[in-house]
């Protein structure tokens, strides 16, 4: 039998509570802030030894000493004396728990006087109350880490249920940026959810949207992993294996030559997919776009008029010379100039209700579209997307917006995530449960300034989104700058090394002062969780991610220049067919323009053809060479008849 290390003590200004308890130790026991540990009770309640379990929050050492004054008098005022003095002060360490269990639970009492244990691996289920969800037949337990303490280690479980819904979803990861916490957390995570998530429950998906740099990008290259590292990986039951499913998504730069991604070294190409959108895929979201203080009532008329008559659509009208058939916004350009054209011969202000002022408004504001957000947005309507409806069990789709400006960011995140909300209003995305993953959420989701398209796609996920399956893992550096209805409906809040200034926030106020002072000082790899069967907050280490950081990923997998046209189609094709060469690319595409090589290398990417050259080759249109004139063959000149032939005339 494990040995107390401590007794339960109660004084008149340190009583016990139901919520708190106090209990003193030797100088020598492993206790510290964080530990858990178990109370054995000495009285019976209706027949049953009670046990209560309790996380320590703070510690006080205590000796006979009146004042600081006597120290010193007893010194001489020397500290070096301090080894010649007859006998030694005693010393005691008293330390305060928090209550996370009772058993019995009812009735509700202050905590007895008992023995001090040191909490080992049942008793850690117990006062965390896992052994709920973690029973034969019933276990929707996802490992988040292990909890070490005095020669303890047992692996802590959130559950999947209130993790990812139905009873409660979403989570929070809050950390000082470049301390291994947040995305090593959230990569952790992932693979741990994929290899434990009940099967009973469904399929599962991430779409995780790279924000800054390359942290994401190499999700499916092995990382180095220490044996350490392994020892947690084989204690938590995942294999320290990078992802097996991995997609890339990202748009074109600006002159549409490559994609605008870290993750264009030749090597990875095989997974990364061009993200554009044409006419059709931006005018539903055309709002994420506009200024709002310029774009009033009346243009919202003039656009919703576009969108429902216009857009794909045969339109007519007397007004105009010919039929438009508006499918992308080269389309939309050449309509608006006809309208516009109709209006000045008929020296007309208005036309069905709309003035030309905000014609001329709406036609500047939707043609700036394409070349703000150039790359991603298309003139002509090519459209490579991603796979709604075809999304597969236990796969990771990656959105690099990191290289993209502001708005074209707003625009992928608007459009992206409210497709994969109806997609799972119908059932038909291809899995049951998403997994969204934003990080900055101080930038997207911040609690003051404008309410913006994006803030409210975000609550919105955060309030409903547990209903349709669609889950939010968020991440920031200052959580108290992040609207609260957000970080509020999150049934899940971790927290790495945090920033003293964040921590003296009134959020953080019910944390005891040691455990702030903690939280400032945590480790790689440590991390405090707060999970609704947890009633205080748990310290707990989590392993390396077994995939390629993405500072390392950059030096081995050095991006590709954009170099020229030719050289950008070669790699592109590549990919298809191995036997492309440059000087083939070269032939084929000399006699055309830069948008229409574009057009072809773009439609066969997205088509992905057995016979990459027929296809690339059948997107141009045909060009008949010019042909040399023959020349008439010369006839040879009549002989002339001499002067003094008799028969001349």
């Amino acid at each position: 039998m494990t040995s107390a290390l401590g007794r339960v003590v109660a004084t008149e200004r340190k009583p016990n509570t139901p919520h708190e308890f106090h209990f003193w130790t030797a100088l020598d026991s492993p206790v510290g802030i964080g530990t858990i540990v178990r109370v054995d009770g000495t009285q019976p309640i209706e027949g049953q030894i009670p046990r209560i379990y309790g996380i320590v929050v703070e510690g006080f050492s205590y000796t006979d000493l009146q004042t600081p004054m006597h120290d010193v008098l007893g010194h001489d005022g020397s500290p070096s004396d301090a080894g010649y003095a007859l006998t030694e002060r005693a010393e005691i360490r008293l330390y305060t728990a928090a209550v996370l269990r009772q058993i019995p639970e009812e009735p509700l009492q202050p905590v007895p006087m008992g023995q001090v244990f040191l909490a080992e691996e049942p008793d850690v289920q117990i006062a965390l109350r896992m052994d709920t969800y973690l029973r034969e037949g019933a276990n929707t337990g996802i490992p988040i880490g292990v909890y070490r303490a005095g020669g303890t280690e047992a692996t802590v479980y959130l559950d999947a249920d209130f993790l990812l819904g139905p009873e409660a979803a979403h989570l929070n990861i809050t950390g000082v940026s470049g301390l291994a916490t947040k995305t090593s957390a959230v990569e952790w995570l992932l693979s741990s959810l994929f290899t434990h998530f009940p099967e009973e429950k469904g399929s599962i998906a991430a779409v995780c949207f790279n924000v800054k740099g390359p942290d994401l990008c190499y999700l499916d290259q092995p990382g180095r992993v220490e044996d350490s590292d392994r020892k947690l990986y084989e204690k938590l039951g995942v294999k320290p294996e990078p992802f097996e499913k991995v997609q890339y998504f990202a748009p074109y730069t600006a002159k549409g030559f490559t994609l605008n991604t870290l993750r264009s070294n030749p090597a990875l190409m095989h997974n990364v997919n061009a993200l554009t959108w044409g006419l059709r895929e931006v005018l539903q979201y055309a709002e994420v776009l506009l200024n709002r203080d310029d774009v009033d009532a009346k243009a919202d008329a003039l656009i919703d008029f576009i969108r429902e008559q216009v857009l794909d659509k045969q339109f007519d009208d007397p007004l105009l010379t010919r039929t438009h058939t508006v499918q992308s916004f080269a389309d939309l350009d050449a309509w608006f100039r006809e309208v516009l054209r109709g209006l000045e011969q008929k020296d007309d202000q208005s036309w069905r209700t709309h003035h030309v002022a905000t014609i001329r408004k709406v036609r500047n504001r939707l043609s700036n579209i394409s070349t703000r957000c150039a790359g991603l947005v298309t003139d002509f309507g090519e459209v490579s997307d991603l796979p709604f409806g075809e999304f597969e069990d236990r796969t990771v789709y990656v959105v690099d917006v990191a290289n993209l400006e502001e708005d074209a960011q707003d625009l992928i995140f608007a459009r992206i995530v409210s497709k994969l909300r109806e997609h799972l209003e119908r059932r038909d995305l291809g899995v049951k449960h998403l997994v969204v993953f934003v990080d900055e959420l101080n930038k997207y989701a911040p609690s003051d300034g404008l309410d913006n398209y994006v803030r409210k796609m975000l609550l919105d996920i955060s309030e409903r989104g547990r209903y349709l399956g669609l889950v939010l893992f968020s991440a920031q550096q200052f959580r108290s700058q992040v609207h609260r209805r957000v970080v509020g409906n999150s049934s899940t809040s971790v927290f790495g090394r945090m920033d003293s200034d964040e921590l003296a926030t009134p959020g953080y106020a019910t944390l005891s002062p040691a455990t702030r002072t903690k939280l400032a000082t945590l480790d790689k790899g440590q991390l405090m969780i707060r999970h609704p069967h947890f009633t205080q907050p748990i310290f707990v280490r989590f392993p390396r991610p077994s995939v390629m950081q993405g500072r390392e990923g950059a030096e081995k997998f050095p991006a590709a220049r954009e170099g020229s046209l030719d050289a950008a189609v070669f790699r592109a094709l590549r990919q298809l067919d191995p036997d492309i060469t440059l000087n083939w690319v070269q032939d084929a595409t000399a006699l055309y323009t830069e948008q229409e090589v574009l057009k072809a290398r773009n439609a066969t990417l997205l088509a992905k053809p057995k016979d990459v050259r027929a296809f690339f080759l059948s997107q141009f249109r045909r060009i008949i060479p010019a042909q040399q004139a023959h020349e008439r063959p010369v006839v040879a000149a009549i002989k002339g008849l001499p002067l003094d032939d008799p028969y001349g005339f």
